[in-house]
């Protein structure tokens, strides 16, 4: 297969992790005879210095045109006030509008080599597999905004905005997703509150009839956060709005020991889809060789799975970032006594020289 994958390094220690999940996908190409070809394009922070855009046209061009997009992290300190015109996280905003992703598939996994690497028991996390759809381009991160003066004094108001297709089509991912696993799904919303989250309620029942051999349940958000650590296993598939999605995902990776262990993937109607790691550009580790590459790898196995439908290739470097942790390699934020340090760069030699060695 020829593939045309555009990467998006962006800020902080992007750059850094989106390197080294390039080198495993390069040795993915080498062991399956695949040739993947790589184009770089600017976003968040680097853009705005170079273009003063956080999402230059001509990268949204490049994502477009392309099979899968890789992103590192967007993020940079000195564009944090909430006041500036332009801010670096608005280039990942344009971004999944751009491209037509409204669906984030966030799968949250315990590896056995991780089980006391989380600070919650291993009784309680050990058998945890589930995966998170979180509708991605509505809700209150695209509705109305603004500031105003209400009885003399400064106000602000986000708007929570929903249409009754948009949540059906997440949805239906949802329930197509869980067919392929154990065959559950849980709705999450806040229906005691919000009328968003009403609509959201009764359009996700009346979708759920359409798959009768799916279990379907509804909860408050409030008891999903809540069961996320104290009954995690309950979880097969989770569907919730963007917000939600953001909030209890953050929540969930310290299930699987450390942000640095989770991926992302943000797929539409048609490809390409988007890959990246959940956590943030964390700029005081940047260039420093510490952060945890293998979340960013695990979205590149995502990209071959979803994108360019090569799931032997994503399963291969599935088996290597397990067996590289069986060995006993550990990066700063998972490692645990008895286990050998590595740094950003040295996890990801060690990935792509098992993916090379079962080639052998």
């Amino acid at each position: 297969m020829e593939a045309r994958i555009v990467t998006l390094p962006g800020d902080g220690c992007g750059p850094e992790v989106l390197a080294e999940a390039v080198k495993v996908l390069q040795a993915v190409a080498a062991r399956f005879g695949h040739r993947f070809a790589f184009e770089e394009a600017l976003i968040g922070g680097c853009a705005i210095e170079a273009t003063g855009e956080a999402l230059p046209a001509e990268s949204l061009k490049l994502c477009r045109e392309s099979d899968g997009v890789l992103l590192g992290a967007v993020g940079d300190p000195k564009y944090d006030d909430p006041r500036g015109s332009v801010r670096p996280e608005q280039g990942l905003l344009a971004l999944r509008k751009g491209l037509g992703v409204f669906a984030n598939l966030r799968p949250v996994k315990l590896y056995k080599q991780l089980l006391h690497a989380s600070t919650i028991k291993p009784e309680v996390i050990e058998d945890v597999d589930l995966l998170v759809v979180r509708e991605l381009t509505g809700g209150l991160y695209f509705g109305e905004q603004g500031r105003k003066r209400v009885d003399g004094v400064e106000a602000a108001y986000d708007t929570m905005f929903y249409t009754v297709p948009e949540i059906e089509r997440v949805v239906r991912v949802a329930f197509d997703l869980a067919r392929k696993r154990r065959k559950k799904v849980t709705s999450v919303d806040k229906a005691n509150v919000l009328e968003s989250s009403r609509l959201w309620r009764e359009t996700a029942a009346r979708v759920a009839k359409e798959y009768p051999d799916v279990e379907f349940d509804n909860m408050y958000v409030d008891i999903a956060a809540m069961r996320l650590v104290r009954y995690p296993s309950v979880f097969d598939v989770i569907v919730t709005n963007n917000m939600f999605g953001d909030i209890l995902t953050d929540e969930a990776s310290m299930i699987a020991g450390s942000m640095g262990m989770l991926p992302s993937g943000a797929i539409g109607t048609d490809k390409p889809g988007l890959f990246e790691p959940i956590h943030g550009s964390a700029p005081k580790h940047a260039g420093k060789n510490v952060v945890n590459p293998i979340a960013t790898i695990l979205s590149a196995a995502m990209l071959l799975r979803y994108s360019l439908g090569l799931d032997d290739e994503a399963q291969a470097i599935e088996d290597a970032m397990q067996a590289v942790l069986q060995e006993g390699y550990r990066t700063k934020d998972i490692r645990e006594e008895g286990t050998t340090l590595v740094g950003t760069k040295e996890m990801g030699d060690l990935i792509a020289e098992r993916i090379k060695d079962a080639q052998r």
